[in-house]
């Protein structure tokens, strides 16, 4: 049984090294003796150890999932202590610390210190991970695959084309009317408040045959941006001032956006018909921003006009196409469409909806647009009148139906050859958007690194005289009281805000709002947040956006159906909605002015002086009393008071007891003695000043001006 025992035991080590060597040391003669049960003996130790090699097998394939998961250091040549720590994600010290026990002197190392290949992979491997030597690899460009404008036209392949005239000048100076005037409509008597608040493009037909196409801009304050787009759109500026106003903010705006443009300007007097018109006075303000008229020796046209009665408008038309001529304006009928987009807009049956006018080609049904990052299969074209056309030539103006998505007024379109060309574009400059932002969001991370490193550096820069071993147990002390004392990271919002949602008809509309809301400047007192902006009318997703941030839903020329009013009042969310730009901004500067505090502010009501100090025995007590005589207003018990030494504040509270004689009173007034007493042992003294005021509060007013 002994011999069997050790036998047994051998053969269990022998498996780890081959199984197959314990079947021919088992079917030996020497142990398996004549009429033993061998055969079956080997079997149950077979099975035995099978199972044993598994486990082994297991255990192995388990060293080797953890020897996966190591983390893979890039290395190459001539590497420094500093590119290996910033390789290994890890500091300086760590590196010295991996490199102890070789024969490297760590003391004379640096940061800048070059490393031989041995010392690399050693201090890697001694890190618990592995390294892979750095490859060149070639990124593959992506193809430029966009849509640009084609090279100008051929001389003889130009004809004549009409001219784009814009609207220019300030808020209610008539403009619209103007315009109305010329097509012979009701323009103005559509629009909110009598102001325009988009750009209008209109095709007038003159009695002499000549075709105008007009750009009637916004004048009020808050539409900059789409004086600028009508401005950059145009072949002429016709800038109407009041001859009862004369030049306004916005009319020097509009000079300014001409001159930037290099756009040509006829200037229109209006308003003549009022008694107290003075065209003369307007052009002599004109000359303080450079615009010299006829009669002063200058080059620009004035014409005196009457909107409201039509006087003298064929004159400005005549003015107008003179210019039109002398500019010789000339366009390629034929080729490859291009233009501008002025507006866009979301329309219920429509879909996005866009106003555009032709610069080149001619456009038709069936075209393919591309404009910013959004392309189009044009199904309908509109004139300003909502017919149906067919087509539209240079210098037309036109609604465009078709878009996927709603491109931004101020983006040029090009027409492309097929759907699957306008996909291209879209999608590469939409790569070429987001790799730009990529670029911008590196630069900025570059820039935090570089800081972080320097304030690293200069940091360490007192401990470069320590060893390294004392380096590192100092750093580690600093960390451990730096992280002792580290805010929590669960921080809530403290102070007042105001969070926006801004709905709005059109594109522009939109961006004058926004551009409104970057003027806002007084986040001390409120914080202003834009949760969401958007086009089209106020949906679901709108209301529940907003009552997730506590907000406000400011809707521009847009409208709630009745189950989204309801929604809103059931959560809780104010709509405001508005039609006319200046009322949307009170209401929105009404709410920011609700978000804070009231102020507290005093309004003194007597002034009595004090003239001596006795004693009145009440019960067992001796009170202080003191004889006063008011010099101003009354004294009011109910009111609060201030005890004035000199020039310090020695007491403020409320009385116990105001007497006149012997009785007690609620007021004393101007010229009358009393004697008064208060709680808390008062030091009065002869002499002292005894103030009676009251407090109320002051609703505050936010300090963001808009500038209207």
């Amino acid at each position: 049984m002994n011999v069997m025992s050790s036998v047994m035991r051998g053969a269990r080590r022998l498996v780890h090294v081959d199984p197959a060597q314990l079947t021919n040391f088992l079917s030996l003669p020497r142990l398996c003796p004549a009429g033993s049960p061998a055969p079956l003996l080997t079997c149950q130790q077979t099975r035995k150890l099978a199972s044993k090699q598994v486990k082994g097998q297991r255990k192995d394939q388990k060293n080797q999932k953890v020897k996966a998961d190591k983390q893979e250091v890039e290395i190459r040549q001539k590497m420094t202590v500093a590119a290996l720590a910033a390789a290994m994600n890890k500091d300086f010290d760590h590196v010295l610390e991996a490199l102890l026990n070789t024969s490297l002197d760590l003391d004379a190392l640096t940061p800048d210190s070059v490393l031989d290949e041995r010392w690399i992979k050693q201090a890697v491997t001694c890190s618990g991970m592995k390294f892979r030597w750095a490859k060149l690899s070639e990124s593959r460009e992506r193809c430029n695959r966009d849509v640009l404008p084609r090279p100008p036209a051929d001389p003889s392949r130009l004809t004549p084309r009409p001219p784009v005239v814009t609207i220019m000048g300030h808020v209610d100076h008539g403009k619209t009317t103007l315009l109305d005037s010329l097509r012979k409509s009701q323009i103005v008597s559509t629009e909110a408040g009598g102001i325009t608040q988009h750009i209008g493009a209109f095709l007038v037909q003159l009695p002499t045959g000549e075709r105008i196409t007009f750009l009637d801009t916004p004048g009020h304050a808050a539409f900059s941006s789409m004086r600028a787009r009508g401005a950059n759109a145009t072949d002429i500026v016709v800038l109407v001032v009041a001859a009862d106003d004369g030049v306004m903010n916005q009319t020097v705006e509009s000079i300014q956006h001409a001159r930037r443009a290099n756009v040509p300007m006829i200037v229109a007097v209006n308003k003549c018909d009022k008694p107290q018109a003075d065209p003369q006075r307007v052009k002599q303000e004109l000359l303080a921003h450079d615009v010299v008229c006829e009669e002063f020796g200058g080059d620009v046209q004035a014409i005196h006009v009457s909107a409201l009665k039509g006087d003298n408008l064929l004159a400005l038309a005549e003015a107008t196409v003179a210019l039109a001529e002398v500019l010789e304006l000339k366009a390629e009928p034929s080729g490859a469409v291009e233009g501008l987009i002025v507006e866009s807009r979301t329309d219920r049956g429509k879909g996005p909806v866009t106003t555009a006018i032709v610069q080149r080609g001619t456009l038709k049904r069936g075209c393919v647009l591309v404009a910013g990052r959004s392309w189009a299969k044009v199904r309908f074209l509109f004139d300003e009148n909502g017919r149906a056309v067919a087509e539209a030539g240079p210098s037309a103006a036109v609604e465009v139906v078709g878009w996927k998505e709603l491109p931004s007024a101020g983006d040029v379109f090009l027409e492309v050859e097929s759907e699957q060309r306008a996909r291209e574009a879209v999608e590469w400059r939409s790569y070429a958007e987001e790799q730009q932002k990529l670029m911008e969001e590196q630069s900025a991370i570059e820039l935090k690194q570089k800081l972080h490193l320097d304030g690293y550096r200069k940091q360490r820069e007192g401990l470069m005289h320590l060893s390294w071993r004392q380096r590192k147990s100092l750093l580690r002390r600093e960390n451990r009281q730096q992280f002792a004392i580290r805010p929590s990271e669960k921080t809530q919002r403290e102070g007042r805000s105001l969070s926006l949602i801004i709905k709005g008809d059109v594109d522009g509309s939109v961006e004058a709002i926004l551009n409104l809301l970057d003027t806002y400047d007084a986040q001390q007192q409120c914080e202003l947040e834009l949760l969401h902006f958007g086009i089209g009318d106020v949906s679901e997703n709108d209301v529940n956006m907003a009552q997730s941030f506590a907000g406000s839903i400011y809707g521009f020329n847009v409208a709630a159906s009745r189950p989204i009013q309801q929604l809103a009042a059931g959560h809780g969310v104010p709509l405001r909605l508005h039609n006319i730009i200046y009322k949307l901004v009170d209401e929105l500067k009404d709410e920011l002015s609700s978000k804070l505090p009231p102020l507290l502010s005093e309004n003194i009501v007597g002034e009595a002086t004090v003239l001596a100090m006795f004693d009145v025995s009440v019960g067992k007590k001796k009170v202080p009393v003191a004889g006063c005589r008011v010099q101003k207003g009354q004294l009011d018990r109910r009111l609060q008071f201030r005890l004035i030494r000199g020039r310090d504040v020695i007491w403020e509270g409320s009385l116990a007891a105001l007497k006149h004689h012997r009785d007690d009173v609620q007021t004393v007034k101007a010229g009358m003695d009393c004697g008064l007493s208060a709680d808390g042992g008062v030091d009065f003294r002869p002499g002292d000043v005894i103030i009676c005021y009251e407090e109320h509060d002051t609703p505050q007013v936010t300090s963001w001006d808009p500038g209207f």
